[in-house]
């Protein structure tokens, strides 16, 4: 909401524009009223809407064109002032005033308009039989008042609905010639019910619309109260009520009947808890609240933001499979502008024999957009109605922002839950495979995924020690020259090499020794098509005593042409090495020590799909 309002008056002279703010500020009529009022500033503890509202006077005798026309610029709302016993000054609201403002203010963004008739006292009759036909002629006018600045008539009430034009606009909401809401407001308060339907079964329920009620109100409705709103509904429409519950047609009905019956600061307030702007646009401080990144630092969803997009997917998969169909998928973001996830998500995640997207993988696809562009996980909560859904005040409370990666090397342990692995190799050595291996896809699934659908990173959990981790592998393009920051920060290196090609492994020798031979990041070699016949290298040593060399473990085979999913070992090494980078390569080559973690991980992934399992019944 706005944080002032600032009220122009502007009419003939003699109307009483400067009575009209003199009998506001000292509650009587003035004896003596001079040219033109001061500008005033009513403080916010004294107005109904709690905003500082500014009144400004105009009067011609003392003021040029050109300042009119910037006070006019500056306005919030303009009241044009008329007197209702001389027709002269009427005529004029429609031949002179309102042609004037239209002139200096936006046709996109007119300036609401309030037409005010003053010396109600001197006359017998009412000017709304005059009047009603300019309302209905021009849309920027939001009401008309009668009133009387002598004996203090609707003069409170006067400044209060210049107020509520400005805070509580019906233009944006409402049309009057098609007496229903515009589309915009229809899509905005679509949204509202969709986020409101907590089981996404297109009905609000008792408990739903309490919890709206309390959402918007701070205050829950009697049971009483919400009986009458639904027979409301009842007795103006057959399929607004539904079961017992609010349908989005009964929800949509509602706030048109309270536009209609001049209440549209109910629905405003709605609008506003919920993100909106006066334009119905999302705020940018509601999309993108502030949080600081210090350098060094990784951003990651915490349990809370987990428990939320759980409950999202569990409301939207609907036949209970565990993973979201393409509908399933398009009913999930009915909430955002835009779908987006496009076809290269299904080829950055775990999805399962039909390409739809799994529980794993949406959680993975959601915990990698928080690691690599957090604003846009900002965003996306946004559009979900994370804050709202779980009382926080923004949906930064859904990030843990970790702590600097050099006091994890100092204290030798780590708090990080996600942890990225840069693949880096020549052209042609295998990368995209290893990428899509551990997605658990062979070979041949991999051959029918489309070019244009292709993704350069794959995201899955490993379990390191009884403990499950998210591992993001990310395909540097192979432009050995031109390596930035970014495709060198990651907390392990895969540098991956074709055994079949002699070329390969000069690549990954090369890499080594000019971006990683210095550094404190781990690096893994992989010897990728380990089903084919193995060549020598053109290299001045071969892929093991280059390892020896340089104190690194022995490469590592593997190959993705299996006739079911390939085997995952190599990752969970890679997230053992990106959890404890202190460890020597003599720990790391120890086979104790790899047998301890994957025996962890493999008895911890059993319990783990048991109590997956268990939880699946329940919902």
């Amino acid at each position: 909401m706005r944080k002032d309002v600032r009220i122009l008056l502007v009419g003939e002279p003699k109307v009483g524009k400067t009575s009209l703010i003199m009998s506001l500020v000292s509650e009587e009529f003035p004896d003596e009223v001079p040219l033109r009022a001061e500008e005033i500033t009513i403080p916010a503890d004294v107005t109904p809407e709690r905003v500082p509202t500014h009144i400004v006077d105009y009067s011609e005798a003392e003021q040029s064109d050109e300042q009119l026309y910037q006070e006019i610029s500056k306005a919030n709302v303009i009241c044009i002032v008329y007197s209702v016993n001389n027709k002269k000054s009427i005529e004029k609201v429609t031949s002179h005033w309102i042609p004037l403002i239209n002139d200096r203010t936006d046709k996109d963004s007119r300036v609401p308009l309030i037409l005010v008739g003053n010396k109600s006292d001197l006359v017998e009759h009412s000017s709304m039989e005059t009047i009603l036909p300019i309302m209905n002629q021009y849309s920027e006018i939001e009401t008309c008042v009668e009133c009387s600045a002598k004996n203090l008539k609707n003069i409170s009430e006067l400044f209060y609905y210049a107020q509520k034009a400005v805070l509580h606009p019906t233009g944006p909401l409402y049309c009057p010639e098609e007496k229903e809401m515009k589309s915009s407001c229809v899509k905005a308060l679509t949204r509202i019910f969709k986020i409101s339907d907590l089981d996404n079964d297109g009905i609000l329920n008792d408990n739903e619309l309490n919890f709206f009620q309390r959402t918007c109100f701070n205050m829950p409705l009697a049971p009483q109260a919400l009986e009458d709103v639904k027979n409301v509904v009842r007795r103006n429409m057959t399929d607004g009520v539904k079961d017992n519950g609010l349908t989005l047609k009964g929800f949509l009905f509602l706030h048109t009947l309270f536009i209609q019956r001049g209440r549209h600061e109910t629905t405003w307030t709605v609008l506003r808890r919920f993100g909106y702007d006066d334009d119905l646009e999302l705020t940018q401080e509601y999309l993108f609240p502030l949080l600081k990144i210090p350098p060094d630092c990784t951003t990651e969803l915490n349990h809370n933001a987990y428990l939320f997009l759980q409950s999202v997917f569990d409301k939207h998969d609907k036949d209970r499979d565990c993973a979201l169909s393409p509908d399933e998928l398009k009913d999930l973001f009915k909430v955002f502008p835009y779908m987006p996830w496009g076809p290269d998500v299904n080829n950055t995640v775990c999805t399962n024999e039909q390409g739809w997207i799994t529980y794993q993988g949406y959680l993975s696809q959601w915990t990698l957009t928080t690691y690599l562009d957090v604003q846009r996980c900002l965003e996306y909560l946004g559009y979900l109605g994370y804050s709202i859904i779980h009382e926080q005040e923004s949906q930064a409370a859904a990030i843990t922002v970790t702590r600097n990666k050099r006091i994890d090397l100092q204290k030798k342990q780590t708090q990080r839950n996600v942890f990225r692995c840069n693949i880096l190799g020549a052209r042609g050595s295998g990368k995209s495979g290893f990428l899509q291996a551990f997605l658990g896809r062979n070979l041949a699934r991999q051959r029918r995924i489309r070019e244009e659908h292709k993704s350069y990173y794959a995201i899955s959990t490993a379990y390191v020690y009884g403990q499950e981790k998210y591992l993001l592998l990310h395909e540097v393009l192979p432009d050995f020259d031109f390596l930035s920051e970014a495709d060198l920060a990651c907390d392990v290196v895969c540098l991956v090499y074709d055994i079949s090609n002699p070329r390969s492994f000069e690549y990954c020798a090369k890499a080594y020794k000019k971006y990683f031979m210095d550094s404190k990041t781990p690096c893994m070699i992989i010897a990728t098509k380990s089903d084919l016949h193995e060549v020598r290298q053109h290299y001045s040593l071969s892929p093991l005593d280059f390892c020896r060399k340089h104190k690194l473990h022995p490469p590592q085979p593997f190959t993705c042409n299996t006739a079911d999913a390939p085997n995952k070992d190599i990752y969970t090494k890679l997230t053992t090495m990106a959890m404890y980078p202190h460890m020597t390569q003599t720990d790391l080559k120890n086979s104790t020590f790899w047998l301890r973690a994957s025996v962890g991980a493999t008895v911890f992934a059993v319990l783990g799909f048991a109590m997956y399992k268990a939880l699946l019944k329940q919902r």
